[in-house]
Parts: C-alpha cells; structure tokens; sequence
C-alpha cells in the first residue's frame, strides 16, 4: 500500500515532543500525513469518478451496481479502471497546500494517506510534487479508519501529525502526535482539541446563501419571464387569477430548470474546471458537496414538478418535455455543431409555448416563427462570444463542444442573418390582416421593429468586441441600454394597442 519515494529520512526515529519541538521551531520533524478527499481537496473524487463514469455510457450504471458487489476496495478499483479523473483541474485547500510545500522545504517528510484509489492518489502526487509517499487503496484493501491507521503507523511509526476533515478521521487523530484541522465544524475541532494537540487549523468556508443562489443559477430565472409573454400579447395581464396562475408556473419552471443546472453542472465538472470563468461555479470549485447538491436537485425538482401539475396536466407535459430536451442537450447534443443552437432557440420557444398553455390563450404562428429566429440568434451569439473570449486567449477550439474559433466566419453572418429574419417575420405580422384589425394604432409597431434592428445588432456588436457576457439574455438583462431599448418597445406596443391614432397623412 505504500509507494516509497523518500529512502533515509524515511527510517529515522522521531521523538521530538509537539510542545518541545513548536518551541524551537522543528515541528517539521514529525511526519505529517494528509488526508485527500474533504482536506487536501474539498471534492469527493470517487463520486466524480462514477459521475464521470456515467457520463461516457449511461448504462455504465448497471455496471456500477454490479461493481459493487465486489466491497468498496474493488468498486473503487473497477471505478477507477474506468474512469480518469484530472488531479491538474481538481480544487485544491490552496492555504494547506501552501503550507506543506513550506514544511517540505524545511525538510519534513510528507505522506499522502487516502481512502481513495491508488490511481488517484498517484495523480495528484505526481501533480502537486509535495509527498514522499503515497498511502491508498489498492487491492482488497479499503484504506479507512482504522485499515488506514495501521497502514499509517506501519509506514511512519507512532510519530505522526495526521490532516484530515472529518468525523471518520477521529481515531486517527486520537492517535496521532498532532493534528492539522482542515474545513471542520466548531463541535469537532473541540472534540480533536480534548484530546490531541492541533498544531494548525484551516477553516472552510461553508456554502451560505449567496453560494446557493449560484448554484441554483437564480440569475437564469429571468428567461423564464417568457412565460409571460403570452399574457402581453394577449393583452391579459390584468387579471388577477391568470397572473396568479403564471406565477406558480414560473416558479414550478424555475425550479424543475435550477434542478437540471446543478445536475448539468455536475456532468460537466471537468470541462468547467477547465474554463476561465465556469471554474469558479460552486459545483466546479467543490464548495457544494456532490451528494448535497443532488439531494437538493431533486427536492428543487419534485417542489418543480408539483406545482406544475397544480397548474394543469398539459403544463406538467411541456414541462416535462423541456427536462427531457434540456437534459438531451446538456449531456449529449450541445457537442453537435450547429444543432445546440438549434435546440436552444426551440427551448427558448418551448417556453412561450408552455406560457400559452398554462394561460389558457392560444400562441399565434407569427410569435412562434419570430421566437424561433430570434433565440437563433442569441444562441449564435453565446456561442460566438466564447469563440471570441478562446480567440483572445490564444486557443483554437471550445473544449467539450464542437466549435473552433476559425467557424466565427460562418456562424458570424447566420447569427445576424437569424436576427434580420426575425425582423422580417415582425414586419410581415404588422401587415397581417388580424394585427390591422386588432391594433388601435398598429403603424406604431414600425417602431418597434426599428428597436428590434437596433437592440440585436447592438448585441452583435458587443459579442465582436469581447464584452459579452457568455449568456446575452442575462447580459441584456445587466446593460443599460438593452433594458432601455426592450422597455421602450414594450411601451410602445402596449401604445399600439390601446392608444387610437387619426391616419398618417
């Protein structure tokens, strides 16, 4: 179980008081060993193993339970086998790992002891370069608790300072010379204390709200306004019981939708690990835990799914269908060129359409056709955006997703072309027999589709400068002169509608 990489030191015998030895300073002498998953890194790298896993072939799962027959040691060996998960990308405790670089160079000799697999450890042994030895399990042998205690002792003596994180580290550090704290609770760190010395402590910070509400990517809710936009085009917002109708509805989609973001975020650790900004995301950056935020996932998702059925049955189906397609793109599709767009902009759509059912009003064609070319467009937009932050950076491709930076000189003008299109479609629906009949002052509705022309080109232009934000709707919803240029079309429709005007002369 032990990959010995340190020859001399490795023998010498240590007695050396913690008292003693913190006093002049040679504290380093003691060994230190240090726990991998919850301390060194915050992350559980066996469930990103198996999330990993998953992701490949879905139907690994039956394998995975088949696996498990074989005790932890072999489900972690057949995980492992499988699976390959990147120690250079995984999240690091970085004041721990500052610290024992700082004690190597002092010359302490530094033991990696985890319950996760070989495999594993050895990755981010070679990554990091801080440990003389690696403790894990390997074999038939799961190296926790009290297994890892005396595969501790067998390697290092009884003279050992032990970091760790948990509960199931107790033992350990009843045992240890010392012990270094790393993320516990207040109640545990004052259990070690009673009977172990702690020669450094290093608080985590737990996930509060404003974590949460990342995770829950509440800032995405504002797409969901689209359910609305039947009651505007209708012209219904004054009802009382059909407003309340659609706020339970837009609460049941913004839930079922935050459900499949975490989950999405968490089938996609290791390409967000990867990306300048999405690394930092609470799932990516392991401030949530894996297990917590699918449990979370799933109460978010059943809360979701109730009220949509509160809301009628054909509501719950739309509902339904967006999970399916959403779900179908995150894990599968979005890797396609050209049909994630696609997908996105009928998504987009799907909304105004689960709107219409949840109302009870009738979507007319025109709305979805101009819907259909407009989210075209702003999907072309995000995917642009990130070839252009790729392109300022100096790469050539976007991981996980079938784009290259040089594809810009065909999505550029189909992105635009789409959002021209949609204009048209505007355009041909303000001659429409039914809209001249409908309209007090449909001649007004001109305006607006010289701010739609405005608004969407603007955006194309903030896309080709490097300014926007990976998702243009949440960047509309942030830059001033969009909320103008929506608010004033708004208005201006609502004038159309209601305000009568003598003809043009």
């Amino acid at each position: 179980m032990t990959n010995r990489t340190g020859s001399a030191d490795a023998q010498h015998e240590i007695g050396i008081p913690l008292q003693q030895a913190g006093a002049f300073g040679e504290i380093h002498a003691v060994p230190l060993v240090v726990d991998l998953d919850g301390t060194l890194t915050p992350t559980d790298t066996l469930a990103e193993s198996v999330i990993q896993l998953v992701r490949r072939n879905p139907f690994n799962v039956l394998r995975a339970l088949r696996w498990l027959l074989k005790g932890r040691a072999g489900f972690k060996d057949a995980v492992t086998s499988h699976s390959s998960i990147s120690a250079e990308h995984l999240p690091y405790c970085e004041p721990l790992l500052a610290y024992l670089r700082t004690e190597r160079q002092k010359g302490r000799r530094i033991i990696l002891a985890t319950a996760a697999h070989r495999r594993i450890a050895d990755r981010v042994s070679t990554h990091l370069g801080v440990f003389d030895e690696v403790i894990a399990t390997e074999d038939r042998c799961n190296l926790k608790g009290d297994v890892k205690l005396e595969a501790i002792v067998k390697t290092v003596g009884r003279k050992f300072v032990y970091a760790g994180d948990s509960i199931a580290d107790i033992p350990i550090w009843k045992a240890a010379h010392a012990a270094v704290l790393v993320g516990v609770s207040a109640g545990l760190s004052r259990r070690v204390r009673r009977d172990t010395p702690v020669e450094q402590e290093f608080p985590r910070e737990r996930a509060g709200f404003t974590v949460w509400v990342r995770a829950f990517r509440v800032h995405q809710w504002v797409k969901n306004v689209l359910l609305f936009v039947p009651l505007l085009t209708a012209f219904s917002f004054m009802n009382v019981d059909t407003l309340a109708t659609m706020t339970v509805a837009f609460l049941a989609f913004s839930l079922a939708a935050s459900a499949t973001y975490m989950v999405n975020d968490l089938w996609d650790l290791e390409n967000d690990r990867a990306h300048q900004r999405k690394r930092h995301r609470p799932f990516a950056s392991a401030q949530i835990p894996i297990l917590l935020g699918l449990c979370v996932a799933a109460v978010a998702l059943t809360i979701g799914l109730a009220l949509a059925l509160a809301v009628s049955q054909g509501f719950l189906f739309l509902l339904l269908t967006y999970l399916i397609l959403t779900s179908a793109y995150s894990w599968v599709l979005k890797e396609y060129v050209l049909i994630d767009v696609i997908l996105l902009s009928l998504l987009y759509t799907l909304r105004i359409l689960a709107g219409s059912v949840a109302a009870g009003i009738a979507t007319s064609s025109w709305l979805l056709a101009f819907s259909v070319f407009v989210f075209l467009s702003l999907a072309l937009v995000k995917r642009c955006s990130e070839l252009v932050s790729l392109d300022q950076v100096g790469e050539d491709a976007a991981r996980g997703r079938d784009y290259r930076v040089t594809d810009m000189v065909v999505l550029w003008p189909l992105g635009v072309g789409a959002a021209m299109s949609a204009v048209v479609v505007f355009g041909l629906f303000i001659a429409a027999p039914e809209t001249q009949a409908r309209y007090a002052a449909p001649q007004l509705l001109g305006f607006v589709a010289v701010g739609l022309i405005y608004w969407l080109a603007r955006l194309w232009v903030k896309t080709s400068r490097g300014e926007m934000h990976d998702d243009p709707v949440v960047y509309a919803v942030k830059d001033r002169g969009s909320r103008i240029t929506v608010l004033v079309m708004i208005a201006t429709v609502l004038a159309a509608h209601f305000v009568a005007m003598g003809p043009i002369r």
